[in-house]
């Protein structure tokens, strides 16, 4: 009896099971959210428009006026494919350095395109 119900169970997720486990689209939706620790998103905004991260001030040393700063992310929704791929090679000041491989790169790069086209 234990086997049959095994076997069936077995049986009817074989029959409407997909391929894989996550589609994806849904695997490059989750590596832009969260790759190594920090979001793409958390930056560059959730379609990758680019946003504020911080707003500080700075003093003027000569009228000794405050002045307002931003650091601002830049929009990566809009860089051709080869652009994208050389943004994870170079050294930035404030954008941590991911190890990720060429296939997850162009997952991200798959996801921010298709967000733009309204896809989601």
């Amino acid at each position: 009896m234990k086997k049959a119900s095994l076997f069936l169970i077995f049986a009817v997720f074989s029959l409407f099971g997909d391929d894989s486990f996550i589609s994806y689209k849904e695997y490059a939706k989750m590596l832009y959210k969260n790759p190594r620790g920090i979001g793409c998103n958390k930056c560059h905004g959730e379609r990758g428009e680019g946003k504020i991260i911080a707003v500080y001030y700075i003093k003027d040393k000569t009228t000794k006026q405050k002045i307002k700063k931003e650091l601002k992310s830049p929009s990566i929704n809009n860089i051709s494919k080869i652009e994208f791929f050389k943004s994870f090679k170079k050294k930035h000041k404030v954008m941590p350095t991911y190890f990720l491989t060429a296939k997850e790169i162009e997952s991200l790069y798959y996801y921010i395109k298709n967000q733009n086209k309204g896809q989601k």
